[in-house]
């Protein structure tokens, strides 16, 4: 059941990286076996399982962990850029991912468009692509509510206190998307999955849209998380069990202070500490050998200037006056609604004001082009993302929320920083 073929491996992705210039401007997402989307396909053919919809991870990255697994662990550690693990990694020659790195796989793979985590844990959730499930990012209109929503809080972008949530305006979380959970199909085959986060998320409204047949667990520590998984591990041996195992705090120190900062390699060695010391290092040898633990990401993160006016969108009120309403989407990957005769005007400016900084795409040439993914458009696909599409280039972005902007690590884009994330992965 394990391999030694992780350190040898060379997928065509990684083939490509080693002949990119480093100022490379855009990763694309690969659906068709190198990417996020692939991983919970591949999880469920090792457990015997062929109803996924999309294609599993080549066959490089799969045929290591063939086997008959117990439990699948799922660890998803929110904005885990795969350079910066590999750095961290180079960096610190004692920590136990390396065991697994040397027993199985360690590979980069891509995130989906948008690279974001509203997108990306939907479709980790429902084995779908953003073009289908419609979470299309962080911001996004909805027409049908007559709102720009919080995708994540599930309320008005623009309300600042508790309460207030979409639920007034109609939203139902349960019913909103035109996909099904992972879970009943997982459940049908006796296989339990239980889903572990912190306690201010597991019942968010985000949660509620795809976890309701899941067992959730609420965690509040790096230790609470991994002293719970080992218990469940030990107390279920003869329970096939997939486990989500998510911790979102990287992301927020990412955001704040930088992905590179001293704070944010703080968060990751602390995570993977409680790992090796909680769990791996105290786990019933019995366990282990059935166990496969999958560490990923839903995307990374790249450094920007917050203090850049250039980009600030209220500096620009000429722009935002050719559009309905204020951009949509992420920083990074922003969606216009532009008014009639207006697009050429737009796209001028963009090139004159910031130039070679963003591209822009026609949203229709987007969809043709696959990259919200393969499928069936959702039916409101054309009103959420809205005409143009315009993708960050180096570190720029925009901003138009009407607060301080502090944010100084963003994603959401295409750069390799945002889509490229690990797929590292063994059986204990």
């Amino acid at each position: 059941m394990k391999s030694t073929l992780g350190q040898n491996i060379k997928t065509s992705l990684e083939q490509e990286l080693q002949n990119l210039n480093h100022n490379q401007e855009f990763i694309y997402p690969r659906y068709q076996g190198e990417s996020i989307l692939n991983i919970i396909p591949s999880c469920g053919s090792l457990f015997g399982l062929t109803d996924f919809q999309f294609p599993l991870l080549k066959e490089e990255l799969l045929s290591p962990l063939q086997g008959e697994p117990q439990n699948i662990i799922l660890v998803l550690l929110d904005a885990l850029a795969y350079h910066r693990l590999d750095r961290w990694l180079a960096e610190e020659s004692d920590l136990d991912w390396h065991q697994l790195r040397e027993q199985g796989v360690y590979a980069p793979i891509t995130s989906i468009c948008p690279s974001t985590t509203s997108a990306a844990i939907t479709s980790y959730w429902t084995d779908s692509a953003a073009v289908e499930h419609g979470i299309f990012g962080y911001e996004m209109w909805l027409k049908e509510h007559g709102v720009t929503a919080n995708m994540i809080e599930h309320k008005p972008i623009s309300y600042r206190s508790p309460g207030g949530g979409l639920d007034l305006a109609g939203f139902d979380p349960e019913s909103f998307l035109p996909v099904s959970s992972i879970t009943s199909r997982l459940l049908k085959e006796d296989i339990q999955v239980h889903a572990f986060q912190h306690f201010a998320i597991i019942n968010s409204g985000m949660s509620e849209m795809f976890m309701n047949e899941a067992v959730r667990h609420p965690i509040a520590t790096p230790e609470d998380l991994w002293i719970s998984i080992r218990e469940l591990v030990e107390t279920r041996s003869s329970t096939r069990q997939y486990i989500w195992a998510y911790w979102s705090q990287l992301d927020g120190t990412s955001h704040l202070h930088g992905p590179d900062s001293e704070r944010a390699r703080a968060d990751f060695l602390h995570f993977s500490r409680a790992y090796e010391t909680f769990f791996l290092n105290k786990l019933d040898p019995t366990c282990r050998k059935n166990t496969l633990v999958i560490l990923t990401a839903d995307h990374g993160q790249i450094t920007t200037d917050p203090g850049a006016e250039e980009y600030d969108l209220r500096n620009h009120p000429q722009f935002t006056g050719m559009l309905h309403l204020l951009p949509t989407g992420e920083n990074r990957l922003a969606y216009l609604h532009v008014k009639p005769g207006k697009i050429e005007q737009v796209k001028g400016y963009i090139h004159e004001t910031w130039p070679e900084q963003f591209q822009v795409m026609e949203t229709e040439t987007a969809l043709q082009a696959g990259l919200f993914g393969p499928g069936k458009n959702h039916p409101d696909v054309h009103d959420r993302l809205g005409d143009l599409i315009v993708a960050a280039k180096g570190n720029a972005y925009w901003w138009w929320g009407q607060k301080p902007n502090p944010l100084i690590g963003r994603h959401g884009g295409l750069s390799p920083q945002e889509m490229l994330v690990p797929f590292l992965a063994a059986y204990l």
